[in-house]
Order: C-alpha cells, then sequence, then structure tokens
C-alpha cells in the first residue's frame, strides 16, 4: 500500500459488508437499462432483443497495476474500460457492469471508495450502469478487482473474430503503443512529471516542454486507458467483418483475428509509421521502442477492425467519434509464413501474455 494511499480511517476489517456497501453505492447511478437495481440477491436489466453480450476481466495488485504508479479511481476507471471495450469489439452497447472487490482486512476502506469512485465517473462517461458485483476478503497482501460487463446487441448481428476475408482493409479506431509507451517509461524509473505550465500564446515552448507533456500524457493513458463504445456500433452498422480490442498488442490481436479467420494479415509499414510512430511517443522514445510499442505495447483497448476494401466508412470517414485508421490488408494465408506480417516479413515481438508475459 503507498503511503499515499494510507491515510488514517477504518480498514476493511473494521467494517460489515454492509457498512462498505453503504459508503460505495451512493456513487453509482442507474440507468434505464436497470429494471431492478442492485440491494436483492441480483438485479434485472432490459433485454429487448433477447440476446445479451458477457465479457469480464481481472486486475491483481503487483501483477496488473503498482500502487506507486496508480490511484485507487486510475485502477477503476481502467477497469472500466477494459471491459466495454471487449463490449463495443462485439459491436454492442453496454447496459450493466457487475463489479468485485478482494481485498486483504488491512486495506483502507478509503481505498475501496476511490475505486469506486473511479469506477462510477468511467460508467458515466460509457453511458453504462454499475449493478451489482460482489466482496470478498484476500490473503494479507492480496488485492484483485474484477468486472462482468453485460451488453445488447439492439437487434444487430455480433461481430466475430472469425470473419475476415481476403481483400479486406485492417484499420484501427483510436491509438496504438501509447498505454505500452507509458509502461515503459515507468519501467525505466520514471515518475510522472505531471503537464507542464501554459506558456504565453506567440511565445516558443521553453526548453524541454514537449518532452515533459508527452511523458505526462504517456504515463497518463497506460494508467487510464479510453475506448469508443460507439465507434464500435458504428463499425458494425458499416459492415466491419471483424472486430475486437487491441488489449494484448496490435500483432497479437491481429493474429487472433488472422488465425479465427483462416487468413494472413499483412501490416502495412508506410501507414504505421506516418499515422502511429510520431508524437507523443517519438518526443520521449527512441525510435525502435516507439515502433515496438505501436506493434505489441498492450492495455491500449482502441478497436481493430476488418472491413471491405471498398467500406464507405474508411472512404467517408463518417464515424463522428474519430478516425479510423488503415492499417493493414488482409491475404491468403501462407504456412511459410506467420498469421502477421510486417510489408511481407516476420515481425519481432509479438506482445502481452498474461503467464508468459
Amino acid at each position: 500500500m503507498s503511503e499515499a494511499h494510507a491515510e488514517d480511517g477504518p480498514r476493511l476489517r473494521d467494517l460489515s459488508e454492509e457498512d462498505l456497501l453503504d459508503r460505495i453505492f451512493p456513487y453509482f447511478v442507474q440507468s434505464e437499462d436497470v429494471l431492478v437495481p442492485p440491494g436483492d440477491d441480483a438485479a434485472v436489466l432490459r433485454a429487448p432483443t433477447g440476446s445479451v453480450v458477457a465479457t469480464t476481466d481481472t486486475m491483481v495488485l503487483g501483477h496488473d497495476w503498482r500502487d506507486e504508479w496508480s490511484t485507487p479511481a486510475e485502477v477503476g476507471s481502467k477497469l472500466v474500460t477494459q471491459n466495454v471495450a471487449d463490449i463495443a469489439a462485439m459491436g454492442a452497447r453496454p447496459t450493466g457492469l457487475l463489479v468485485t472487490l478482494a481485498a486483504h482486512g488491512d486495506l483502507p476502506a478509503r481505498w475501496a471508495e476511490e475505486f469506486s469512485q473511479g469506477v462510477a465517473s468511467q460508467a458515466e462517461r460509457y453511458d453504462v450502469s454499475v449493478v451489482g458485483g460482489d466482496l470478498s476478503g484476500a490473503p494479507d497482501g492480496v488485492v484483485m478487482v474484477s468486472i462482468t460487463a453485460l451488453g445488447d446487441l439492439e437487434g444487430r448481428d455480433p461481430v466475430l473474430r472469425s470473419g475476415a476475408r481476403v481483400g479486406d482493409v485492417l484499420a484501427v479506431h483510436g491509438s496504438l503503443g501509447w498505454s505500452g509507451a507509458g509502461w515503459w517509461l515507468y519501467d525505466q524509473g520514471e515518475t510522472d512529471p505531471g503537464s507542464p505550465r501554459p506558456y504565453p500564446t506567440g511565445e516558443e515552448p521553453p526548453p524541454g516542454w514537449h518532452e515533459q507533456s508527452a511523458r505526462s500524457v504517456l504515463m497518463w493513458f497506460h494508467r487510464t486507458p479510453v475506448t469508443s463504445v460507439s465507434s464500435g456500433v458504428v463499425a458494425s452498422l458499416a459492415g466491419a467483418t471483424a472486430m475486437m480490442d487491441v488489449s494484448d498488442g496490435l500483432v497479437r490481436d491481429a493474429g487472433r483475428i488472422a488465425r479465427a479467420s483462416g487468413v494472413r494479415i499483412d501490416l502495412d509499414r508506410t501507414n504505421l509509421e506516418r499515422d502511429f510512430v510520431d508524437p507523443p511517443l517519438t518526443d520521449v522514445l527512441p525510435l525502435d521502442v516507439a515502433w515496438s510499442q505501436v506493434l505489441t505495447g498492450g492495455e491500449e483497448h482502441s478497436l481493430l477492425a476488418t472491413f471491405p476494401a471498398d467500406s464507405p466508412l474508411l472512404r467517408d470517414q463518417s464515424d463522428p467519434d474519430g478516425h479510423w485508421w488503415a492499417v493493414g490488408r488482409v491475404v491468403e494465408a501462407d504456412d511459410a509464413r506467420p498469421r502477421v506480417t510486417l510489408d511481407g516479413e516476420a515481425i519481432q515481438g509479438q506482445g502481452w501474455d498474461h503467464f508468459a508475459g
């Protein structure tokens, strides 16, 4: 537990489950999707089309976050994004979140409250309600949090990983490499310098201004990545043939689409260099590290999808929540080459794996 979060106040062991729930439930606002809110044995959500999309993600202290890097609110915010990105990647709209906290008894109750505030704030951003969850004790030093997210396809077919077709274009909505770059800076022993002070209009920024700004942005993004829920729906309506979010790196996640679809995906070096190997990455990272993070950096939670080559969405860029960047193409599988290549060549590094690292 970092000193910043170890202020005076009750520990979890000092409270009953009901006491803790009384502290955290007021943060959660219920939407019209909720028919029966938290308080009974289970919540009840609308499912007007009869289909429910479900996903879950877990974070463990010391493995998925460090208290010296992230505040409790940032942990909650990140956990929400991880889950709603999976819902968005199916072309669905999130409707409910179930939140679990398992922690040792000496964890300050304030940590749980601040974590809940982060969950609530990010849930409001994505217009989704927290409808319940679970609390549990844990061995000394253990803090584990998870969310199960539910969503509604609203009558659309789900967009699977297995639908990419030869001739499709691979595109990304959002950033690449920012979260991984933030992790790399932390791993180098750096601390977030905070946003630099504004400088007078018309004057040149002081020395180091751009570098400080870039460091702060990348390290913040590692702690609190964001996604676009609406863009998953837009992609589905535009005829996306396959989709997922970039949770474990572009190469690894593109490979998942390629294997599920029985194809090879060839990434475009020129497009990646032009659109992603640029500031803020190149303001603070060596060029080879910037490339590595764009290709393999995880926890980005941007959307990755394949579209027909003549897709109006890619041609007209009609997504109101941002640009879809073409980063590769779908080609015939070739047993002599990996499932994902860069201009036809093998790529060093494959991305994040929860067990292999």
